[in-house]
């Protein structure tokens, strides 16, 4: 072979390159601008992923993502695709029997579905959580108009803690479901059609986990989807203005009638303190903001430690210590708060030994 034949291939090798290389960034900046838009998922309350994705997607090497959500952070660390591909959390297969295909501890991940992309959204720890009521909806959002053979919707049993415990069947109860739905009959939306359903969890109060089964109709293709909610309580929030006529007198109040001072007056909030879980020489807390009978725009918390406590980490607040004493301030999305509503926010810290817990005191601003 002449020197002029083997050279020729030579100049079509680079522009070959070029073009395969051309084509791959056009897939990874589509990918990354505008997830698939194949499948669904729970989009209030937010899934797990679809919240990571929604608040950060658009920022999502944000380091303040580290401190400011960082269970979302250890996600996106773990496999960005989780959050792009919000909408294919799904096996195939299954047949109905979803105790079986998905292993206790594997729940929100659908079993460490799609070859582990979406195992972080199994990793304990304080999920960013919406407030919500013990009668809420889920709205459920399907690009690809599939409809449902089923949509089911559970609910934690109170007593279960998301922060210290992987999520279990046994955890959860059943609060809502909806049977045979036609995509002809959700509601249109500018990408796929929605569909809300009711659920009720009586009972719960603070940190749940809504789980939701979504049994697609085009296959058998099952979603499984974790949310994290704060139910503000099933007591009334707001205290009568006037009493009611079988009130006793006012100068013999009955028994059971609450100090002036216990309720939050109007305007103002309360704070509970409590360790959540700890370890030789740290620990994990978490403190619950109620607000009074009247709405509230932000929250700040203060306490003091008597054992020389210093906090490493926080979510849900900015957090600053000075010396023994810290002072913890609402973030943008839990400052507002509607009468007798609550948050919460967690930390991380340290300790030596004796961890006596503290008393916060909370001023609201209205």
């Amino acid at each position: 072979m002449s020197p002029l034949l083997r050279s020729r291939p030579a100049p079509l090798a680079p522009a070959w390159l070029l073009a395969i290389g051309a084509v791959v960034a056009l897939l990874l900046t589509t990918a990354l601008a505008n997830p698939a838009s194949a499948h669904g998922s729970v989009v209030d309350p937010a899934s797990r992923n679809y919240g990571c994705w929604q608040r950060w997607g658009s920022d999502f090497q944000n380091p303040n993502m580290a401190t400011q959500d960082p269970m979302c952070w250890q996600a996106w660390q773990a496999d960005p695709n989780a959050m792009w591909n919000w909408n294919g959390l799904f096996r195939e297969g299954v047949a109905g029997n979803h105790q079986a295909a998905i292993p206790d501890g594997q729940l929100c991940s659908g079993g460490r579905s799609n070859s582990g992309r979406y195992n972080a959204l199994d990793a304990l720890g304080a999920w960013r959580a919406a407030p919500t009521t013990n009668n809420f909806r889920i709205k459920f959002l399907d690009q690809a108009s599939h409809g449902a053979d089923y949509i089911r919707v559970y609910v934690t049993k109170q007593g279960f803690n998301a922060l210290t415990k992987p999520l279990a069947w046994s955890d959860l109860e059943l609060a809502g479901q909806i049977g045979n739905t036609p995509a002809s009959q959700w509601t249109p939306e500018s990408q796929g059609v929605s569909i809300q359903v009711p659920a009720s969890a009586p009972g719960r109060s603070g940190r749940h986990i809504v789980y939701t089964i979504w049994q697609a109709s085009h296959l058998d293709q099952s979603y499984y989807l974790c949310s994290d909610v704060d139910f503000g309580g099933t007591g009334p929030s707001t205290p009568p203005t006037t009493p009611p006529p079988t009130a006793a007198p006012p100068t013999t109040p009955p028994p059971t009638a609450a100090p002036p001072t216990t309720p939050p007056a109007a305007g103002r909030c309360t704070a509970t303190y409590r360790v959540t879980t700890s370890w030789s020489g740290g620990f994990q807390g978490e403190v619950e903001v109620t607000a009074g009978s009247s709405a509230i725009r932000g929250w700040t918390v203060n306490w003091t430690y008597a054992n020389g406590q210093r906090i490493s980490s926080s979510w849900g607040a900015t957090v600053t210590s000075s010396g023994s004493t810290v002072t913890a301030r609402n973030v943008d999305y839990n400052g507002a708060l509607a009468p007798g509503a609550k948050t919460t926010f967690g930390f991380l810290a340290s300790s030596t030994g004796t961890n006596t817990a503290p008393t916060p005191t909370c001023t609201a601003t209205v």
